[in-house]
């Protein structure tokens, strides 16, 4: 089973909740997984594909309306409250009808949804319905698909007041809302109460990170090694060059030492080779004779004469 599917399976599985709670996770199911004719199925059901939304959708129904009611006109007013302005649920508390975008209600100002716990399980309702979520092993992605342009940016605006910033992209003919960072998808897990699953993506994410930050300082560290091993073979390079051409006994000022040393220790860091040095160094004044030594192997290729030993 994929990690998405592990997620649904838990969330079908949770108690059902108050009255509202159930009212707000439902409407959330027929919003997002629509409903399918019963002259043509038999029975009232969804159109997702996820069995377990189905499962869940005739649970609910049934505990808010009555098995007979559950086949009938409620669920089509529920249904019609979300999308049309003046429907019941689309007033608020104080009575007054919510502003309405295409004719239609600002979900963000239902009466349904003035609760936490009641937005918590719409959001449930929409996952379990056309949502789904990357294994974090792989990669961090968290959607729901939604119908248009319109219930795209009402579901996004009901995750802003979850304190979830999500983003829409187009894909054919639908509007996507997605989430890709790791802690806001942390916390989508957390306010749909899938304890287990959100355990088990902290998990991986730690061990992401782990390996991450692992891997990171094993690069930096090659990367350095490598840096280093590239110098010292330049520095050899100018030294032998400065041999060859006037000798190091001519050199003046302990450049003569440190290019011994150098040659003498061709792998040791800048560090290793102040140690050696009678009396010792810095890494600072090893690399300063170091930058010395190479600025006289550039004169000496560039005039064939003469020594710089200042």
């Amino acid at each position: 089973m994929s990690f998405s599917g592990g997620v649904k399976e838990e969330l079908v599985r949770q108690e059902s909740g108050s009255r509202s709670v159930m009212l707000a996770e439902l409407a959330a199911l027929l919003a997002f997984g629509g409903i399918q004719d019963p002259e043509k199925s038999g029975r009232q059901q969804l159109r997702t594909e996820y069995s377990g939304a189905k499962e869940r959708f005739r649970h609910l129904s049934e505990r808010l309306f009555g098995t007979d009611a559950a086949e009938g006109e409620k669920l089509q007013r529920l249904l019609r409250e979300l999308q049309e302005p003046e429907a019941f649920l689309a007033r608020r508390e104080d009575g007054r009808t919510c502003p309405a975008i295409e004719n239609r209600p600002d979900w963000t100002g239902l009466r349904l949804f003035r609760r936490e716990n009641c937005r918590r399980a719409f959001l449930r309702g929409a996952f379990l319905a056309s949502g789904s979520m990357s294994d974090p092993n792989r990669s961090y992605h968290f959607e729901i698909i939604c119908g248009d342009d319109w219930q795209a940016a009402q579901l996004r605006g009901m995750l802003h007041m979850l304190e979830v910033e999500s983003r829409i992209v187009h894909r054919r003919q639908t509007a996507v809302v997605y989430v890709k960072e790791s802690e806001q998808i942390a916390r989508l897990l957390g306010l749909m109460e899938a304890r287990m699953s959100l355990l088990e993506y902290e998990n991986i994410r730690i061990l992401r990170e782990v390996r991450g930050n692992i891997n990171r300082q094993v690069n930096c560290e090659t990367a350095n090694i490598s840096k280093t091993a590239h110098a010292a073979a330049q520095q050899i390079k100018d030294i032998r060059y400065i041999a060859e051409t006037t000798g190091l006994s001519k050199l003046t000022n302990g450049l003569d030492e440190i290019a011994a040393v150098r040659l003498q220790y061709p792998t040791a860091t800048l560090k290793e080779l102040g140690e050696y040095l009678d009396p010792p160094i810095g890494k600072s004044g090893v690399n300063h004779r170091l930058r010395k030594l190479s600025e006289i192997a550039e004169q000496l290729r560039g005039t064939r004469g003469g020594v710089c030993n200042d």
